[in-house]
């Protein structure tokens, strides 16, 4: 019996003889696709018997397929998860607890940083695991950078500096390729996660707990006033360029209306590719020397609460993130991989902006920067929705930044208490 037996488990634990089948769905462009199928078919030889089915899409029409999944209880066996999902699949019992995984070594933790593995808890419980480290910044245009006289920014530069440099810019007078003005930067106000830097860069905190904001009426007018101020000076990007941003190539800075464009360091060598060699990537700025930036999960990977085969879906994902081999196949196409050994391995590879994003984590870690919170509540992705919709009336003069700020705060808290 010991020969059948041992050919029937394998050395690496699989299942070869139970002809077991996953599925496994994710978001992502084409190159992330053919990266992660050629990962996905490396695990199937490690794992004979073991077949995934697999299904990628874009990251707009992903969020509402998963949410469908979830509410008919189909959620795939192993799911790519947004940030602002974990707290509503978690608790919707979509997805299933990892400890048991972890604690008998299926899935390994111990190359990974404690505080961000803190990302995917929740209720105090494991739920996902990270499977890139990303972190905020501002891509921009040195070359315009230097016309205007303004030195590279460093990690202590402050949101007056950067606010200062955008007035610069646009004082050139310099025009975009169909003879338009040239702004400093986008206008960053829609946005929850410029909000969000700009209000940890001041000590505070976008939530409280999973049931309360962390911020005030008097923080959110503040930061909207600061936008729409510049906004009004002709600093930043006109309101109808803001709101056609919806990809790289859609911003006021892919479309050569601005000089710079807060972004994620994954997304970042999409604007190299448009603008050219003289694009880097800036940090984001303090408030007295205090950076609001922190080390945020680019996604996460979870198991289906209703998966048939749990310890496979457990060795895909410890296959994901912690095997060599997958990581030199996946690179940085998540963003840094939260592995340490993988990412230094990968690192020796990286060239061009993939390397200078990598420098730049580690130039932020040495920095400093505070812990990142936990995943937000289940509320927060029609938060970050009406966060942008709001705006857009300050963008277009129908209403106050004070108004907004009070008719925001009012809808947030409607979503928190449901």
């Amino acid at each position: 019996m010991a020969l059948p037996l041992g050919a029937c488990s394998g050395a690496d634990g699989g299942a070869s003889s139970r002809g077991v089948t996953l599925t496994f769905s994710w978001w992502g462009n084409d190159d992330r696709a053919a990266r992660t199928e050629q990962a996905v078919r490396l695990f199937e030889k490690e794992h004979p018997g073991v077949t995934v089915r697999t299904s990628n899409s874009t990251y707009g029409s992903y969020l509402p397929k998963l949410a469908t999944q979830a509410a008919g209880g189909g959620i795939p066996d192993v799911a790519q998860l947004d940030y602002r999902q974990i707290s509503q699949y978690a608790g919707g019992g979509a997805i299933r607890p990892l400890a048991p995984f972890v604690r008998d070594g299926t899935v390994r933790t111990s190359e990974m940083d404690a505080a961000f593995l803190r990302t995917g808890t929740f209720d105090g419980r494991q739920y996902a695991l990270p499977m890139g480290r990303g972190i905020t910044g501002f891509a921009y245009d040195s070359a315009v950078y230097r016309k205007a006289n303004i030195p590279d920014p460093r990690p202590s530069w402050t949101w007056q500096d950067w606010a200062d440099a955008n007035r610069r810019i646009a004082a050139l007078g310099l025009k975009s390729p169909n003879g338009r003005p040239v702004a400093g930067a986008n206008d960053g106000g829609g946005n929850e996660d410029v909000f969000e830097n700009w209000l940890r860069s001041r000590g505070g905190q976008f939530y409280d707990g999973q049931n309360r904001l962390g911020f005030t009426e008097d923080d959110l007018t503040a930061f909207w006033t600061f936008c729409d101020t510049l906004r009004a000076q002709g600093a930043t990007a006109q309101a109808k360029d803001t709101v056609q941003a919806n990809t790289t190539e859609s911003s006021p800075m892919g479309r050569r209306l601005a000089a710079a464009d807060f972004t994620w360091d994954a997304p970042f060598p999409g604007y190299t590719a448009l603008i050219g060699d003289s694009t880097h990537f800036a940090p984001t700025p303090t408030t007295d020397g205090r950076q609001g930036a922190y080390f945020k999960p680019s996604m996460l990977l979870s198991i289906g609460a209703h998966t048939e085969h749990p310890e496979e879906a457990a060795q895909l994902v410890d296959f994901l993130l912690n095997d060599q081999r997958a990581g030199d196949i996946l690179g940085t196409t998540r963003a840094t991989p939260p592995n340490r050994a993988v990412a230094a391995r990968v690192a020796k590879t990286l060239k061009g902006p993939e390397r200078e994003t990598y420098e730049y984590q580690r130039r932020m870690e040495e920095y400093g920067l505070d812990a990142p919170p936990s995943a937000p509540p289940p509320g927060d992705v029609a938060i970050n929705l009406a966060f942008n919709r709001t705006y857009q009336r300050v963008l277009f003069g129908l209403t106050t930044p004070r108004r907004a700020a009070r008719e925001l705060i009012s809808q947030a808290n409607r979503e928190l208490r449901s």
